[in-house]
């Protein structure tokens, strides 16, 4: 396929070629990296306004079925959802299971709603490398709402937060009292904590919420989160959680808060970029791989000093 097809049947909304260009950018072939760079670039031009929302929590929270319940109730609203859920890798067989369009079967059956699992391939951070520029193909094929489902490892799933305009954390009662919830880094970043599963336990739900509510104010005073008890299987207060959402984005998007942590993101992305194509590189290069095996093949007490005396030395072609 030319640029020319991919750029226009993305605008035509062919979710087809929507599924071949994500294919095409998680591609580690460098013919397909050059390829694209050139479609991403194009895309970034002539992509559409969307609500990005990310989503995590720990494995068992209910991710899945809280955004087919989500997607679902916003599909009733003539949006158009895409779903970007993402499997951890196996570090043995290097496979995903890719099994959480499965598990939305019911989203997956409907026609505004696109849904694409990607492995993580081993990436740290909830996400994989290619998620944002995945973001954009969507926005290009006009889906306004990107729900973005990590991969679901706990405080370490920050990245999202990177490439999005609305973070959920996802909860259970059982997951610990309030003060085990604040010590997890990822709450900071947090726009909204749903408590999900409250159909278990409602008043401990309830209870729960009251005393995470109060203990976020306190630790958290430069960032407004609020908090809601959720069931998901039952539908219970999905709606009140997007027209919070709704308000929120409306309100920062008008006061330049999205445009100005776009632009940070996107900064942000780029340093990312540059790393991991200059990581690429060394690996490489027959210079640098001369010297691991023969560092492997000599580990000893001076292998630090070895490594820096080494790695100074090198020239590598760029």
């Amino acid at each position: 396929m030319t640029l020319n097809d991919y750029t226009i049947g993305l605008q035509k909304n062919n979710r087809s070629i929507l599924s071949k260009a994500i294919t095409l950018i998680e591609s580690s072939l460098l013919k397909d990296k050059k390829k694209a760079a050139e479609l991403i670039d194009t895309c970034l031009s002539i992509r559409k306004k969307s609500i990005r929302i990310g989503v995590s929590g720990t494995p068992g929270v209910g991710k899945s079925t809280f955004i087919e319940a989500l997607g679902t109730e916003l599909t009733k609203y003539n949006n158009k959802v895409a779903v970007l859920a993402i499997d951890p890798s196996s570090k043995i067989s290097k496979g995903s299971i890719l099994g959480d369009k499965t598990r939305m079967r019911k989203l997956g059956n409907n026609q505004s709603a696109f849904i694409r699992p990607s492995p993580s391939k081993g990436d740290l951070g909830g996400v994989c490398n290619t998620t944002k520029d995945t973001i954009t193909l969507c926005e290009v094929a006009g889906y306004n709402i990107i729900l973005i489902e990590t991969v679901g490892v706990g405080q370490s799933e920050t990245m999202v937060q990177e490439m999005t305009d609305f973070f959920i954390y996802l909860t259970l009662t059982q997951n610990g009292d309030e003060i085990q919830f604040i010590k997890k880094g990822v709450l900071e970043l947090s726009d909204c904590i749903v408590i999900n599963k409250s159909d278990e336990n409602k008043d401990k739900a309830n209870q729960l919420k009251t005393r995470l509510t109060a203990h976020l104010k306190m630790a958290n005073s430069k960032k407004a989160q609020n908090v809601f008890i959720c069931s998901a299987l039952h539908n219970y207060n999905i709606k009140e959680i997007w027209e919070y959402i709704q308000n929120k984005y409306e309100e920062e998007y008008q006061s330049g808060k999205i445009e100005k942590s776009r632009n940070q993101q996107d900064i942000i992305w780029l340093e990312r970029l540059i790393k991991n194509e200059l990581l690429a590189i060394l690996n490489n290069d027959s210079n640098v791989q001369n010297i691991i095996k023969t560092l492997k093949n000599d580990v000893s007490n001076n292998v630090r000093k070895t490594i820096l005396e080494k790695i100074t030395k090198i020239k590598v072609n760029f």
